[in-house]
């Protein structure tokens, strides 16, 4: 939810691009020491009670941001911040898997796909809530995240199940046994970044105002949490290769056409489409962990998709705001959409060489049938 915010805010205060996406970079470091520690917390600390002091420490660094305005200090704050917010995301894919059943895994991943795009619009409407005092867009956010983090203790003693413990020496079997998942994160994780942190600050570079480009999140959100109830129901019922295939390809050409629109609602329609399919990706990936991995492996195979994410942030984050002090605002969206298309194409292979075998062989016999015909 705090990165629009971040980047608007810091956009506002004059900070360059390069250092606006190096503090992502901070977030997303923060990211990849939780998921190299998640193992030895789980044997210290039951997940349920983990998962409500991660969640009151997003809250502690929230309250750092309303009371600081050194830079330096963000850094730090934003580095807490990304470990503490792992820390939930790692437990919470675990969770999730844990409770659910198979035949309906798919349509719970599109219900938290949901959740998290909701708290990404709350995020975002702080900006033209609170306009200029981000002091207290951020204190209200801490006390959002405080009250959230009471949750788990008031529903501990009527939850039934529970995140397992880390499989010692298990963190890294994703990467070996279904590298699919791992890349399909990253992939997410770096064009997600780029528009829930990066495009804000392209919307301001192109003389929108900031109102606009906190709706833009907004919008972004909203297709998000709209989506991805029916891309559950396809995951449950089609092919997970291919629900990945059609998510890529709709954000990446989504990414490439933005930079030629001039008109506010068709950006603003073009944004919602790369929402709806970037979180369509990483709702796939979760089912995909659900499917192939049990048990203690399921925090683990978790810990390793938050490795991933850690890296696609960090990307996200760090090279599209280079290249838009390199290359200009346009480079932003022009990247991500290469990167979508990218995956989309090697993930896709198999089907475009089917397609293509299909179109070889009708073209064969137009052209048997056309010849016949002529003699």
């Amino acid at each position: 939810m705090s990165y629009p915010l971040f980047s608007i805010v810091m956009e506002r205060n004059g900070v360059s691009n390069t250092l606006i996406g190096m503090n992502g970079g901070a977030h997303a470091l923060g990211l990849a020491v939780a998921t190299l520690t998640i193992s030895r917390l789980t044997l210290l600390i039951r997940g349920d009670y983990l998962f409500a002091v991660a969640l009151f420490g997003c809250a502690c660094s929230l309250a750092i941001f309303a009371t600081s305005d050194a830079l330096w200090v963000w850094f730090w704050a934003r580095f807490c911040l990304g470990y503490c917010v792992n820390i939930v995301q790692i437990l919470s894919g675990a969770w999730l898997n844990t409770a659910c059943t198979g035949d309906m895994r798919g349509r719970v991943a599109g219900l938290f796909g949901m959740g998290v795009s909701i708290g990404l619009a709350v995020g975002s409407l702080a900006i033209p809530l609170f306009g200029k005092h981000s002091d207290l867009a951020f204190g209200s956010l801490a006390l959002y995240v405080t009250s959230i983090s009471l949750l788990p203790l008031v529903l501990m003693n009527r939850i039934s199940c529970r995140p397992g413990q880390s499989a010692r020496g298990a963190k890294f079997d994703l990467f070996k046994k279904a590298p699919l998942i791992a890349v399909m994160v990253f992939v997410y994780a770096f064009t997600n970044v780029t528009a829930i942190s990066t495009m804000p600050v392209y919307f301001v570079r192109l003389d929108y105002d900031e109102t606009f480009a906190a709706f833009s999140i907004t919008i972004l959100t909203l297709s998000m949490a709209i989506s991805q109830p029916i891309v559950g129901w396809l995951l449950d019922h089609t092919s997970y290769k291919l629900v990945a295939i059609s998510a890529g390809l709709i954000a990446g050409l989504a990414f490439l056409v933005i930079p030629w629109l001039a008109a506010p609602p068709m950006i603003l329609m073009a944004f919602g489409l790369v929402g709806a399919g970037c979180l369509a990706l990483y709702t796939c990936a979760l089912t995909m962990l659900g499917d192939q991995f049990s048990g203690g492996a399921l925090v683990s195979g978790s810990a390793a998709i938050a490795l991933s994410y850690a890296v696609g942030s960090a990307g996200g984050s760090s090279i599209t705001g280079a290249v838009m002090d390199i290359f200009g605002p346009f480079a932003a969206p022009v990247a991500a959409g290469i990167v979508l298309i990218c995956f989309t194409v090697a993930l896709g292979r198999e089907f475009i060489a089917f397609f293509a075998r299909i179109f070889a062989v009708a073209c064969q016999t137009m052209t048997r049938r056309i010849l016949g015909f002529l003699f």
